[in-house]
């Protein structure tokens, strides 16, 4: 009988092993995504590296489901550069083209004006209420990059939250039965 529950000891002591070490596995995939948006964030200067687009504004210059990859400099902001704006009173950061740009000599401080290429007329009806520019600081980056239809899997998950508790279920359920 000794045997018996020596073997049981074994069993459990090696599934409480594999537990830790899928447990384990999992903190360092999170924290490895976590590492790599940061430093994205050094390298590129901007509070969110990649954004996707998420309406018909920017047609046909960029598709709904695009993915952006952002860079801030310090470079003046200029005429016709895709930005990335948020605006108070908005939790959604807006991807739109600069069409004018107005520098205060005195101060250097910049006043821009964007438009969605698709829209019929500029932004400020997006803008806070009695905002009639923007500054550089809603300014979150400048388009650099980007990559089509990439972005349709964030615009699915958030339009149809199951999906997204989907991909977590089947996620962590892999993590479960994985042999590794």
């Amino acid at each position: 009988m000794g045997w018996i529950g020596d073997t049981a000891n074994s069993f459990k002591s090696i599934q409480l092993r594999q537990s830790l070490t899928q447990l384990v596995n999992l903190g360092l995939i999170v924290s490895s995504a976590l590492m790599i948006w940061k430093g994205l964030m050094c390298i590129t200067g901007s509070e969110s590296p990649v954004v996707v687009v998420l309406s018909e504004s920017m047609e046909p210059g960029f598709q709904r489901g695009d993915i952006l990859f952002l860079q801030m400099s310090k470079d003046p902001i200029r005429t016709g550069e895709i930005v990335v704006f948020n605006v108070e009173g908005r939790d959604i950061p807006i991807v739109h083209r600069v069409i004018q740009v107005h520098e205060r000599q005195d101060t250097g401080e910049a006043y821009i004006l964007t438009k969605g290429d698709n829209n019929p007329m500029d932004d400020r009806f997006l803008y806070k209420h009695g905002q009639h520019w923007l500054q550089k600081h809603h300014i979150m980056g400048r388009a650099v990059g980007f990559l089509p239809y990439v972005g349709w899997v964030t615009i699915m998950m958030t339009e149809k939250p199951v999906l997204k508790y989907i991909l977590i279920g089947a996620l962590g359920l892999l993590v479960i039965i994985s042999k590794d």
